[in-house]
């Protein structure tokens, strides 16, 4: 198959993935403002897309992990081709979308890495990849950032009712804490855009590099971060509303006070892995956070079994689009038809999830948010309800 087209099949999906990112994952960003009522959804998806847009020209050390890091580079070049690059994304979109139709615990990073994985190991085997770098940049922080968000989110729920104690018996008492989520979700949004869309950059200066279009110590191009900003927010405002529906019925049994805290301690470690270039699921962080949180609040208490299904839903996420990835890749060896076959049984499972999906009542049985469903981890006791007025006679 002719470079140029190819090239352009790999950019045109590497984009489409950006776009069902930001419908999978970015609505996760707003979960607790909706789910507390300090946003309306509409205006939530709004402000994440923009947020997402700006956030994506923040940074670019993600995108060099990716470009540059885990796939290693041979006497000949980086040892992937465009062809193994575009399988590898058929089966991170594949695995993204069926996981997303299910309900499924998932994260798009990883379904990417997966994949991108699983068709280079087919096409040079166990060499292609920098086991340092997977584990250092990818598998340690997949491990180690959900921990870490949990514990500042823990500490930080800790010290805002413990500041706030006066108000216990109040109900709105700590109503204030609202405002404050307007800021701390605007911080979360910022911060996906800076660790998520450059992620698609990555895959797209991967390719360009494995064509010689421009040399592995050259940075990301300034036209591949401008799109790529724009696949993620349009798919953030666009699809969204699936996920944001679900969350907006009260999933997650939230509190503002709360809330602020989840989504500082999110934003925190994001931005923190941006700048050390870790590529981490910020569904994962976020996730990590609202259990964090919930713990935080006096007289909660972990449901095991759940946090459990979540946990192995993400443990299976990269090892399973790894194999679609792969196998995807051995039917791209066949040459051109083996393109054309993988990119029409990519776009009709796509076209097909799609359509399936309009077809059921959306609920917990088809869609469950990663985000909402950690919250549903953590059993909390009731707060004490301040004491009705009494009445004058």
């Amino acid at each position: 198959m002719d470079i140029t087209l190819i090239i352009v099949l790999v950019i045109a999906l590497a984009l489409f993935f950006d776009f069902t990112n930001g419908f999978h994952d970015t609505a996760n960003a707003m979960a607790t403002p909706i789910a507390t009522g300090a946003l309306k959804p509409k205006v939530a998806v709004g402000l994440a897309a923009i947020l997402n847009l700006i956030g994506a020209f923040l940074s670019t050390e993600v995108a060099k992990t990716i470009s540059g890091g885990i796939i290693r580079e041979g006497d000949d070049g980086v040892l992937i081709t465009p062809e193994l690059i575009f399988a590898g994304l058929i089966g991170a979109i594949v695995w993204n979308m069926l996981t997303w139709l299910l309900g499924l615990p998932s994260s798009s990073s990883h379904a990417l890495f997966g994949g991108l994985i699983g068709a280079a190991l087919v096409g040079f085997g166990t060499g292609a990849i920098d086991l340092g770098v997977l584990l250092s940049k990818v598998i340690l922080p997949a491990l180690l950032a959900p921990l870490t968000a949990a514990l500042i989110a823990y500490i930080a729920t800790k010290l805002a009712y413990g500041v706030t104690r006066r108000y216990d018996n109040k109900p709105d008492g700590r109503s204030g804490f609202r405002y404050g989520q307007i800021f701390s979700s605007s911080l979360v949004a910022l911060a996906h855009g800076t660790n998520d869309a450059q992620k698609t950059m990555g895959v797209i200066t991967l390719a360009l590099i494995s064509v010689n279009l421009q040399s592995p110590s050259d940075g990301v191009q300034f036209w591949v971060v401008v799109v790529c900003a724009l696949a993620i927010a349009l798919g953030t405002y666009v699809g969204g509303w699936r996920i944001i529906k679900t969350l907006g019925t009260g999933l997650t049994d939230v509190k503002p006070a709360q809330g602020f805290a989840a989504e500082t301690s999110t934003a925190a470690t994001i931005l923190a892995s941006s700048h050390l270039g870790f590529a981490l699921s910020t569904t994962q962080v976020a996730s990590g956070s609202v259990i964090g949180s919930g713990l935080g609040r006096r007289g909660s208490s972990v449901r095991w079994k759940t946090a459990g299904r979540i946990a192995i839903g993400w443990l299976l996420t990269l090892p399973a689009a790894g194999v679609v990835g792969a196998l995807a890749a051995l039917v791209a060896h066949l040459g051109t038809w083996g393109i054309i076959v993988d990119a029409v049984v990519g776009i009709g499972t796509i076209l097909f999830i799609f359509l399936w999906s309009r077809r059921d009542k959306i609920g917990h049985h088809n869609v469950v948010s990663d985000v909402a469903a950690s919250g549903e981890a953590v059993v909390i006791a009731a707060e004490p309800e301040a004491e009705p007025k009494k009445v004058a006679k």
